[in-house]
């Protein structure tokens, strides 16, 4: 456990950090200086991916720490796979500007991601590699 401590440290909660603290500075410093036109909407939409993506990070990290698969994941998958937390985020705060999202529609964009992310951990544990089977 101390090595999966010790790469979270090194690897993940710097990236996590830099990624919660500009999300959500930057969205702090755009909510009160500017107007919603359609460059800062844009802006506030990919902040919102980094706001969302950095807290999500320690939350991957463990939960692929706490679940092994086989194959095992690599760095870029739990990246991946706390984008789409980010993802789902900002589509849901575009979603609410139109004021079509409910409860049904979160749960089945949700569902939709976690769909695509088993789909593609199922093709990742499809391809064969020598050196690993080896």
């Amino acid at each position: 456990m101390k090595s999966g401590l010790g790469k979270f440290l090194r690897t993940y909660l710097p990236l996590s950090l830099v990624l919660s603290v500009a999300g959500w500075a930057g969205l702090l410093i755009l909510m009160l200086t500017t107007v919603p036109t359609l460059g800062p909407r844009w802006l506030f939409f990919f902040l919102g991916v980094l706001a969302f993506t950095g807290p999500a990070l320690p939350i991957t990290y463990y939960l692929n720490l706490r679940f092994p698969s086989d194959p095992p994941v690599d760095d870029m998958v739990i990246l991946r796979q706390a984008l789409w937390f980010g993802i789902f985020g900002s589509t849901v705060a575009w979603l609410q500007l139109g004021r079509v999202l409910t409860p049904a529609l979160a749960l089945i964009l949700a569902g939709v991601f976690v769909l695509i992310e088993f789909l593609l951990r199922m093709f990742e544990r499809s391809r064969w590699n020598p050196w690993r089977d080896a």
